[in-house]
Parts: C-alpha cells; structure tokens; sequence
C-alpha cells in the first residue's frame, strides 16, 4: 500500500512540477512535447528542481581541454546559457547537451568531459542504497546467527532467498554459491536504479536503466563472467563444435554461429533491459505531455484529458513499478543462465 501511495504522489509532483513550467513558459514559447520528453530522459549537468525546471542542483564538472589542462567548476556557471572560461553547453548540432569550447582557430571541439553528471550521481546513489539495504543484514547474521530478521531487512531477506532459491541455485546448482554474490548484487543493483528511475524527485528521476550505456555495461559485465569462468569444454564447443566436419571445416560455419550466439546474448540482455524501461517511461510521458498538446482547445477538452492522462499515468506507473522488479529478476535469471552454460562439462571432466 505504502508503495502505491508513493508512486501516486511521484505522479502528482510530476504533473504539477510540468504544469507550473509550462505555464512559466506559455508566454515565451509553446509546448514542445519532444524537447520536454527529451529533457528528463537523457542526462545532464545538473539535477532538476522540483516545480521548477530553470532551477538545478548543481554538480561539479570536471574536464581537459585541447591544451592538456584540467578545469574543475560547478556547472551552475553553465546554467542558462552560461560560457566560463570558453566551455558552454551547446545547444544544437551533435554534441547538444554536452560541453562545448572554441580551440585557437576559433574551431569548436569537445573537450574530454569526466564530469559528474547526473547519471553518474545516481549510479553513485544506487549504489550507495544497495550497501544500505544489504550490509545491516550481513551485520544482523554476524551478530545473531540463528535470530530471523524482521520488518526491513526481513523483507530483504525474503527477495534474497526468492532470488536464490527460486533462479540461481536451480540453474546453476552445486557453483550456486560460488556465482550468488555476483547475481545478487546485480539484481539488487538494477532493481535498485529501475525504483530510483521512478521517483520524480532528487534523488531519483534519472533515467539510468533507460540509458543503453548503463545496460550496455551491465552486459558487458556477465560477458565477462560468462567468459573467464567458461570451462575447457564450453571454448571447445565455441570453436570446435561436435557437428559434422563438413559444417566446421574448411567452411567454419558453426564455430562462427556459435561465436556469433556468444556475442549477442550479452546484446539480448542489453536491449531487453533498455528497451523495456525507456518504454515505460516514454509511456508515462507522453501521456502527461497530452494534457498540454490538448489544452489550447477549451476548458472542457483540457478537463477531459487531464482525468484520462492522470488516471492512466497512474495505471502505467503501477505497471512499470512491476516491471522494474521482473526485468531485474529476468536479467539475473539469464545471466545465471548463461553462466551455467559456460560452466558446463565434457565426459572426461565428469569422470576426472
């Protein structure tokens, strides 16, 4: 009940968060339901406001210019179109939304930018919540060794025996434990940034799971386990199948179906993660994006879609709150997939 409420009022600050920005700036220039779509799904400089969109918390920046020198300042100076020391924020052509400077020749060029933005303020944040709902457990079982948890880290505790018991010791057995730190800590770090993604409000509202370099790098991170844990028997079948010679040689066509299959489960992952989260919001926003793109004909059609899209952003939120906890458990339960397969043994490594 408590996370119903929760996502109803992160609905309402969105709403009214959008509608006080867009009556600030009715008068300056129309509703643009594509900048404004755009604007709270890809990252920034700095961490929006709620109720007010020109205001942001600011986060340091941290970048080398073509010259090999490192400039550190607040992007506050950037804000509204603000030039410090020569680097803006450009706000057309490629690099939009990114920081910008003028080499000698008057030439523009991107600088090398390891600012802390705010996706990666939020990874820090995620991160920061996984270690604050997992280590008081750990410490709980240290100090109390037959004692059960109750109330939150009791509630922790069930997802993490669900998690275990229910996909990575099925899947992967008797090396159950040996891979379970890995697969938890992945479940509840995508769980962790698919909730946070939801709230509107600092500190969460960033788009990471909808983010295809985050997914990108959470694949990439099974990829490797898969690969560097795979058994003698798992790289024989990779290169040298046991298939007919005619399909492996001097043609190799199933060693190259089998690398090709090895490189795009990662890709499978990636995507299914990706695509399903930027979905749900791309979903939610759009819908709240109606009330303004019907507003200009009358009181009583603006009435009539702001009931709807309310109502239906609010069905939609409970669906995606859902589907934040599904694609954290399918992800784990195919990496654990996939790690089972490449842990997988020959007959005469059964026998040894």
């Amino acid at each position: 009940m408590k996370k119903l409420i929760i996502c109803c009022i992160g609905i309402l600050f969105f709403i009214v968060g959008t509608t006080f920005t867009a009556v600030a700036s009715e008068e300056e220039k129309p509703f643009d339901a594509k900048e404004a779509i755009f604007e709270h799904l890809l990252d920034n400089y700095g961490w929006e406001v709620p109720f007010s969109h020109s205001t942001r918390i600011p986060l340091p920046v941290i970048i080398r210019d073509n010259e090999g020198s490192w400039h550190v300042f607040s992007s506050k100076k950037l804000e509204h179109g603000g030039n410090y020391n020569g680097f803006y924020i450009a706000s057309e052509g490629d690099n939009k939304g990114k920081i910008e400077s003028l080499d000698a020749d008057g030439n523009k060029y991107r600088p090398l930018d390891i600012s802390i933005t705010k996706n990666v303020f939020a990874l820090l944040i995620a991160a920061l919540v996984v270690c604050i709902c997992i280590f008081p457990l750990a410490r709980f079982y240290r100090r109390n060794k037959f004692k059960a948890p109750r109330k939150g880290l009791g509630a922790i505790e069930f997802v993490i025996d669900m998690v275990y018991s229910d996909v990575i010791r099925p899947i992967l057995g008797v090396e159950a434990r040996r891979f379970a730190p890995y697969l938890l800590t992945l479940f509840f770090f995508i769980l962790a940034i698919n909730i946070l993604g939801m709230i509107v409000v600092f500190p969460g509202g960033a788009n990471l799971s909808g983010n295809i370099s985050i997914t990108l790098v959470l694949a990439l991170c099974t990829f490797l386990v898969v690969n560097f844990m795979g058994t003698k028997h798992y790289w024989k079948d990779l290169f040298w199948p046991e298939v007919p010679m005619w399909m492996k040689c001097p043609v190799p066509i199933m060693p190259v179906i089998e690398v090709f299959g090895a490189i795009t489960k990662p890709v499978a992952l990636m995507i299914r993660l990706f695509a399903n989260m930027l979905g749900g919001h791309l979903i939610v926003l759009v819908l709240i994006s109606l009330i303004f793109i019907f507003g200009t004909m009358g009181a009583a059609v603006l009435a009539g879609t702001t009931v709807l899209s309310v109502l239906f952003s609010v069905f939609m939120n409970l669906l995606h709150f859902l589907i934040c906890f599904i694609q954290a458990y399918v992800f784990t339960m195919l990496s654990a997939l996939f790690i089972s397969l490449a842990r997988v043994k020959g007959e005469k490594e059964i026998k040894e």
